[in-house]
C-alpha cells in the first residue's frame, strides 16, 4: 500500500506484463550527456550516494527508482529519420526517486522510433538532501532545455521545436518550468546558459500542480521539496499561479480515478492557461490510476494518448 509519504510517487498501476521486454525496448542510437560538465551549481549532499532499485519482478522488464543523483543527465535517443522536434522526458517519483524506465526511458525512446529526438531528464532530487528546494530541480529543468537547444543544429532539432513532458512529480517541474523558465534558478555557469529556457510545447501528465494542497497532506515533519516553504514560495511554485502571457500550447491528461493527485490539478492549469489564452488540449479518462505511464495502459480509453499529442503537437506546429 502506498504510504502518504509517497504522495506524490508513481504507483503500481496496472500490470508491468503491458510493457515491451527490455531487448525489444533498445534504441539503435543512445547516448548520456552530462547537463553541467563542470559540476552541479550547488554543493553536494554529504554522502549522497547515486542508486538504483529494481521494482519489477520480472527480469525482461526494467522498473528502476533512481535516486542520489548528483550528476544530472539527458539520456538521448537519436531516431533513425528525424523530423526536427524533440522531446524531454521528466519522470516522476514525489521528488524522492525517479521513475526512470516506465516516465524517462519508454517515453523517450516511443518518441524516437516516431522521428522525435527523445531525452530522458536525471535531475536532482530535493529530498536527496540539496538546499535549493523547488529551485534544485527547475535549474536541471532550465539547463536541459538550454543544452539540447545550444547542440539542436548538431542533433537535426530545430530549436524552435522543443518540447518538454513529464508525470507526476515530473508533471509538476514541467509545468513549474513553463511558468519559471525565466527564474533566476542558478548562476550562469557557461554560454548555453545564455539561451531560453522556454520549452515550445508542454504536456504535464496527471500533473501535480496545487502543491500548497499536496504540502498540507503530509505528515508532519515532511517536505515536498526538502525543506519547508513559506507561502509565498509555495505559491511561487504552483505553476497555476504563474501562467505567463508568453506560455506555450499544453497537452494535459489525467484519469478521473487517480488516487494521489486528482485531476483537480490539470483543471487548475487548465484554467489559468484558457484565462490567458493558451493554446491547450485537456484529455480526462475515467480510468487509469496513477503512474500509468505509457506501459500500463493497454485496454484502456486513454491508451493511444502519445498519438495524441503527436496530433496535438501537429496542429500547434511543433511536429
Amino acid at each position: 500500500m502506498l504510504e502518504r509519504r509517497d504522495i506524490l510517487a508513481i504507483g503500481a498501476t496496472g500490470a508491468l506484463a503491458a510493457a515491451l521486454p527490455v531487448a525489444a525496448r533498445k534504441p539503435a542510437i543512445a547516448q548520456r550527456i552530462a547537463l553541467w560538465p563542470k559540476g552541479a551549481p550547488e554543493p553536494i549532499p554529504a554522502s549522497l550516494t547515486e542508486s538504483f532499485t529494481e521494482r519489477s519482478s520480472n527480469p525482461a522488464i526494467l522498473d528502476r527508482a533512481l535516486k542520489g543523483v548528483s550528476a544530472p543527465w539527458l539520456e538521448m535517443f537519436r531516431p533513425a529519420k528525424p523530423n526536427g522536434a524533440a522531446i524531454i522526458s521528466i519522470p516522476g517519483g514525489g521528488y524522492r526517486h525517479i521513475a526512470w524506465d516506465k516516465e524517462g526511458l519508454d517515453i523517450a525512446r516511443w518518441f524516437a522510433a516516431r522521428g522525435v529526438a527523445g531525452f530522458a531528464l536525471a535531475y536532482r532530487l530535493p529530498n536527496d538532501g540539496w538546499t535549493g528546494g523547488p529551485l534544485t530541480p527547475l535549474a536541471d529543468a532550465q539547463r536541459a532545455i538550454r543544452l539540447v537547444r545550444s547542440r539542436a543544429a548538431e542533433w537535426g532539432i530545430d530549436p524552435k521545436r522543443i518540447a518538454v513532458t513529464g508525470f507526476s512529480a515530473g508533471g509538476h517541474l514541467c509545468a513549474n518550468l513553463v511558468a519559471q523558465f525565466g527564474l533566476k534558478s542558478y548562476e550562469p555557469q557557461d554560454d548555453i546558459d545564455q539561451l531560453s529556457a522556454r520549452p515550445d510545447l508542454a504536456a504535464p501528465i496527471y500533473p501535480a500542480i496545487m502543491v500548497d494542497k499536496l504540502s498540507a497532506a503530509l505528515p508532519a515533519g515532511q517536505s515536498l521539496f526538502g525543506k519547508e516553504l513559506s507561502a509565498e514560495e509555495l505559491a511561487l511554485h504552483s505553476p497555476h499561479l504563474n501562467v505567463r502571457d508568453e506560455s506555450p500550447p499544453h497537452f494535459l491528461l489525467h484519469a478521473e480515478d487517480d488516487p494521489l493527485v486528482g485531476p483537480e490539478h490539470s483543471l487548475a492549469l487548465r484554467a489559468a492557461l484558457l484565462a490567458k489564452k493558451i493554446p491547450v488540449e485537456t484529455h480526462l479518462h475515467s480510468k487509469g490510476g496513477h503512474g500509468f505511464g505509457i506501459r500500463n495502459t493497454k485496454g484502456l480509453s486513454l491508451e493511444r494518448w502519445p498519438e495524441q499529442l503527436i496530433a496535438f503537437g501537429k496542429s500547434t506546429g511543433w511536429i
